[in-house]
């Protein structure tokens, strides 16, 4: 995923195109438990963003606020200019694919799917029409006429999305529709639901606590926490611009420097280097891959700034985790800072295990974060 990764901009929580839906200072309270506080987001027409979160962060229960399962404390949510929140769900032209697909096991694939529009008495003909449609678009024309048990877990989660689609919603939502599937097949679908919505053209709005699906698919993710958004960004700019601790912590992995800043130098053990922030305590996050090996013929002062905007340091290697093509590797300067650090393993010196090894790293790699205590 590291490898992916690119340099970001700023923090965005406007999409760049035509608004879809409105969520307006919208909050929910069960009796004195506050779930959500005060969520403001912009979605976009035909974007694929991702409300990512550890459990109890109130993702799914906005989920349901946006389905009509649920009505915000506080707060309202439009879409193209009609209020949303106040229509049941059966006006909305939402729809929702939950974690467990609910197929009734004893109707056909096709009429799982054609089950809704059935129930709404529409004509047979269209019924029909709709229904091949669907199935066509999620590659299950095939299993029209199979039962639920006859076919696998990722044709049932196609048969689910098709019952979405052919409603022809203007958003679906899904509520960690591939939890249940292993990890192959997990991978496989996070890829064939991108090129699904690509192709149709509707807005998604995806909930997961998996980080790595969350990169693999969005246009944006907003994480949250604790029923507040910590950050709405592009899975690149949130990995590489990360605005808080508690972001660039539970988006991969890093090593967050408590660092002082005296007169442009920021110092954090015996790592220096210049910063353009105002003096004192300040906090940042350096990725593990952003950190390198370097030649064992270059010096290493390790009590000066850095130079042509790279600093160097020794450390020993105190711990070694193969990964295939990467090793991951906790190192220990003199000083005594611990050091995470992803290096390709072909990179790694013979019996390098407690060996004194020089690293570096750029000193625009190391990204100044708020202390997420400090975000409200």
């Amino acid at each position: 995923m590291a490898t992916m990764m690119e340099q970001g901009v700023s923090n965005k929580t406007e999409p760049a195109a035509t608004s879809l839906l409105s969520i307006r200072n919208v909050a929910k309270h069960f009796g004195k438990n506050i779930v959500l506080r005060d969520i403001s987001l912009e979605i976009a027409e035909g974007e694929f963003l991702t409300i990512l979160g550890e459990s109890g962060s109130g993702k799914t229960t906005l989920l349901r606020i946006l389905a009509g399962f649920e009505q915000p404390t506080a707060g309202e949510v439009w879409m193209t200019g009609e209020r949303l929140d106040t229509q049941p769900p059966y006006r909305r032209r939402v729809n929702t694919v939950f974690q467990h697909y609910a197929l009734f096991p004893h109707m056909t694939v096709e009429q799982n799917v054609g089950y809704g529009l059935a129930i709404a008495k529409r004509p047979t003909a269209e019924i029909e029409s709709r229904v091949a449609e669907a199935l066509a678009k999620v590659k299950m024309s095939a299993y029209a006429k199979s039962k639920p048990s006859k076919i696998s877990g990722g044709q049932q989660q196609r048969i689910a999305l098709a019952r979405a689609l052919v409603n022809r919603p203007r958003l679906l939502l899904l509520d960690e529709p591939l939890s249940a599937l292993d990890a192959n097949l997990r991978r496989q679908m996070q890829v064939e639901l991108k090129a699904l919505q690509r192709e149709v053209g509707i807005t998604f709005i995806f909930v997961t606590h998996d980080q790595e699906e969350a990169m693999v698919m969005s246009d944006r993710i907003a994480l949250l926490r604790s029923g507040e958004l910590e950050q709405v960004a592009s899975p690149r700019e949130i990995y590489n611009r990360p605005a808080t601790s508690y972001t660039a912590q539970f988006i991969g992995h890093t090593n967050l420097l408590h660092a002082e800043v005296r007169q442009g130098i920021a110092t954090s053990g015996a790592l220096q280097w210049p910063i353009s922030l105002t003096d004192g305590p300040a906090l940042f996050s350096l990725r593990p891959e952003c950190i390198r090996l370097i030649p064992s013929s270059s010096v290493v002062s390790n009590s000066s700034p850095a130079s042509n905007n790279a600093v160097r340091f020794r450390a020993t290697i105190r711990d070694q985790a193969f990964h295939g093509a990467t090793d991951l590797l906790r190192v220990e300067t003199d000083a005594g800072l611990m050091l995470t650090i992803r290096t390709a393993s072909h990179n790694l010196p013979n019996s390098s295990s407690n060996s004194d090894i020089e690293f570096e790293f750029s000193t625009g790699d190391a990204v100044a974060v708020r202390r997420s205590e400090d975000r409200r």
